[in-house]
């Protein structure tokens, strides 16, 4: 019984040194790049992409970075073609499987090439999750975003469930390097 209070005691330790380190990285992010140095686009819906597109107009010393099924890249790519953006300045990754992993398959990615402060674009129901995982797993590499949401039609924003969810997944993330992606039922 002693031993299980520790490992408890021991995990709440660990989980409040995350915690508190991740702002401290965040705030020295936003200090060193106060502008987004790149734009990244969460997948799933073709009008993303080309929100994105119109968005890359005004903000076009920027690469867009697109987290998609692999599935999706091609018609992603012809987006973005069709608005006239050059192939160099695109990075479609096809890896993720679920919102976790669009953002844990590139923080690596993103910290390899210095990217401290990024534009997040979803769409309006889905950024208070999306917001909170990318809090979690990009700011505990040094990342930070700002936020550009897309009017949905409709859409209720997602639960709190989920957010929680997807919260404690990226922290798992964190601690060992899995996301629990494989407990996802949609990918059975």
């Amino acid at each position: 019984m002693k031993r299980k209070h520790r490992l408890m005691w021991l995990i709440l330790a660990i989980a409040l040194i995350l915690t508190s380190i991740i702002p401290v990285r965040m705030a020295i992010a936003f200090r060193q790049s106060p502008l987004p140095q790149a734009i990244f686009v969460l997948g799933g819906a073709a009008e993303r992409m080309r929100f994105a597109a119109q968005f890359w107009q005004s903000h076009q010393n920027l690469d867009i970075w697109v987290s998609d099924f692999a599935w999706n890249l091609d018609v992603n790519r012809q987006i973005f073609l069709q608005y006239g953006i050059p192939e160099a300045k695109l990075h479609l990754d096809g890896r993720a499987t679920d919102t976790v992993t669009n953002f844990t398959t590139l923080a690596e990615d993103f910290a390899a090439q210095r990217l401290q402060h990024i534009y997040l674009i979803t769409s309006d129901y889905h950024i208070r999750r999306a917001q909170a995982i990318a809090t979690i797993v990009l700011g505990s590499q040094g990342t930070v975003v700002t936020p550009v949401t897309i009017a949905s039609q409709n859409q209720p924003s997602e639960s709190l469930v989920r957010v929680l969810r997807d919260g404690g997944r990226s922290f798992l993330w964190i601690a060992t390097g899995r996301s629990a992606a494989r407990f996802n039922s949609r990918l059975k």
